[in-house]
């Protein structure tokens, strides 16, 4: 596992003092990720996502890095996000906004340069209307569902919509794109199935550039990778294939700090719910950490910390502001008010924490809320 760079300098010292905790982002993580994406690729173009504000890490400093790195193509779930990243990234970029024009939206795509994805006949429709008005055939991407049934023109869509030689005149389609609802389990039947299914849907759209890929697909071989390939969580290290080795590097780590430690003696409880007894005397650290920074609740009682590499368990419930560890055996001189303690880093990846709380890296980074002090190294 690599580890997160720490920056060599503080901008703001006050504001490191005053923050519980601080979350550092690393941007050439995030390029070398990014890149070794493209690689395995196989010369397909490989877009950069940054839905939920770049997974939670800041579009504004995540975009410019990925542009460095030579993307050029970035997906985004809603109009808002790419209206922010149309103003963050150069002016030649394609922007595609995963979930199309919602109703009497159509123009704002137009003001601001972003690619609808159209997912139904009405966004179809919103879309050729606004063609017509203005008298100019705008770029759009089709999303054909597959068998993921969330997104995308279904069978009885496609059906209804009839020869795509006379729908698809009336603006540019430059995309035809689908998803995967299993790729990060390489052998599961699934993704063979929708492979199949996506190319039989090509064959009515023979002209257009195709993606199928997202994180996992592109480690799924080359008959994934079609002409674009549209990673997320992987950009942000988080495991393509689980289960097996990551080739990412970690993109991010979190520190929070000592509030007060005590000593506690057998019977008494610690946290909401006295969920946690001690069997013996023990040492207890509060850390200004809890669910209101988006560190999971269903970690309490299972979730992990570390000091210096020392493995401290979390004692009792997460609470909305705090979070209790045992640090009984930690030196005193490790525990004083302010000093930190790792949540995220050499020894705790994102996909870690994920499994002790029963979920996925995805829900872990993009629910790092906004009280952290955010500290950008690298780019």
């Amino acid at each position: 596992m690599n580890a997160v760079a720490h920056p060599t300098h503080i901008v703001d010292p006050g504001q490191a003092a005053r923050a519980g905790a601080v979350l550092t982002i690393d941007l050439d993580a995030i390029a070398a990720n990014y890149r070794l994406l493209a690689e395995r690729a196989a010369g397909a173009v490989v877009a950069g996502v940054m839905k939920a504000d770049a997974y939670g890490l800041g579009m504004a400093r995540v975009a410019p890095a990925l542009v460095r790195a030579g993307c050029r193509v970035f997906f985004t779930a809603h109009v808002d996000e790419g209206i922010r990243l149309r103003g963050i990234v150069p002016a030649d970029s394609t922007i595609y906004v995963l979930h199309g024009p919602p109703p009497g939206t159509a123009a704002d795509f137009l003001e601001h340069g972003l690619t609808p994805v159209l997912n139904d006949p009405g966004q179809v429709r919103e879309w050729s209307a606004l063609c017509a008005r203005i008298g100019r055939r705008l770029a759009a991407a089709v999303q054909a569902d597959s068998g993921m049934s969330r997104m995308g023109l279904a069978p009885a869509d496609l059906a209804a919509l009839g020869d795509p030689r006379d729908w698809l005149a009336a603006f540019d389609p430059v995309l035809l794109m689908s998803h995967l609802a299993c790729a990060d389990v390489p052998d599961h039947p699934m993704n063979a199935r929708q492979r199949l299914r996506f190319d039989a849907i090509r064959a009515q759209f023979p002209a257009m550039p195709a993606s199928l890929a997202n994180s996992s697909a592109v480690f799924l071989g080359p008959d994934f990778h079609y002409d674009l390939a549209r990673p997320g969580a992987a950009l942000y290290g988080i495991n393509p294939q689980p289960g097996h080795a990551n080739p990412l590097r970690q993109a991010v780590s979190l520190d929070a700090r000592i509030v007060q430690v005590r000593t506690i003696e057998a019977g008494a409880a610690v946290g909401y719910g006295a969920r946690y007894v001690a069997e013996g005397t023990r040492r207890i650290a509060t850390i200004a950490i809890g669910y209101a920074d988006g560190w999971l609740r269903a970690l309490s009682g299972r979730g992990s910390a570390y000091i210096d590499g020392v493995h401290v368990p979390v004692a009792g419930t997460v609470s909305m502001d705090s979070i209790t560890l045992d640090v009984t055996g930690i030196p005193d001189a490790r525990l004083q008010p302010g000093m930190s303690v790792e949540l995220l880093g050499p020894h705790q990846h994102v996909d870690d924490v994920a499994a002790e709380a029963g979920t996925i890296g995805y829900e872990v980074l993009t629910r790092l809320g906004a009280r952290f002090e955010r500290r950008y190294v690298g780019g």
